[in-house]
């Protein structure tokens, strides 16, 4: 089976690294254009864009700030005049424990929610709206096992904000389906990213692979083909689905 996004623009949130570079590059190598979505690493963004080339391009925004999420949005549609994919990675996860003071534990939480759920609901909201003037796209918003299963104590808010982003997909497969829209959820486990290594720090490596039912951590590049092909239109009866990439953390 051959993949072919030529003539697919694609937009990757969070793509200077870990999942979301690892998409930008698949998707790239099969033919897409992607808008690599970046927060504070310009150079690395930029240098992704250069070397994924089909007029691949930069775009810096801060997800928390909701005038920046929507203008983010429109910068890509005014450079491409089309959008056909929205991926939705970009996500924080920060260690709150629970005797940590009330207004950082608010803060934590506002931060958390702002940029792994407020951020993906605009940015959907208004693809949905574009995805319906020009026939249709795909939205693939990866969320994690953790929104099914939980997460340790000082993570309740990454784990709850990714439940929220399970439930916003399965609504927006289900209420734009005849309009030609579809939309996945990606579940990965635990991932050797960087942001996940402030757990490894925390808790070794021998306990994040203890619970797997392979021997080695998921990488980025084992999440990378399963987006693409979402992306590509030959899985469209899964839209509402959600696939899980957690080296069988499930079943062992």
């Amino acid at each position: 089976m051959t993949i072919d996004l030529t003539g697919t623009v694609m937009l990757v949130t969070g793509a200077s690294r870990g999942i979301g570079r690892a998409i930008a590059v698949q998707a790239a190598a099969s033919g897409a254009t992607v808008a690599v979505h970046y927060h504070q690493r310009r150079e690395a963004a930029e240098r992704l864009a250069a070397e994924l080339g089909r007029e691949a391009r930069a775009f810096g925004a801060d997800l928390g700030d909701v005038t920046a999420v929507r203008r983010l949005f429109e910068r890509v549609v005014q450079a491409y005049g089309r959008l056909h994919v929205l991926v939705n990675n970009a996500g924080i996860a920060r260690s709150l424990p629970l005797d940590a003071p009330d207004e950082a534990w608010r803060v934590g939480w506002e931060q958390t929610m702002a940029v792994n759920l407020r951020a993906p609901e605009l940015l959907c909201r208004l693809a949905i709206r574009h995805f319906r003037r020009h026939g249709g796209g795909r939205i693939l918003n990866v969320a994690s096992r953790a929104a099914f299963r939980g997460d340790t104590p000082e993570y309740m808010a990454y784990a709850a904000s990714k439940g929220g982003l399970v439930a916003l997909t399965r609504s927006i497969a289900r209420g734009f389906g005849k309009d030609g829209i579809v939309a996945f959820t990606l579940a990965p486990g635990f991932t050797r990213t960087d942001m996940a290594q402030d757990f490894i720090d925390t808790y070794g490596e021998a306990h994040a692979v203890r619970d797997l039912a392979l021997d080695r951590l998921t990488r980025p590049e084992d999440i990378a083909p399963m987006a693409v092909l979402l992306a590509s239109g030959l899985a469209d009866h899964a839209t509402g689905a959600t696939i899980d990439l957690n080296a069988g953390s499930y079943v062992h």
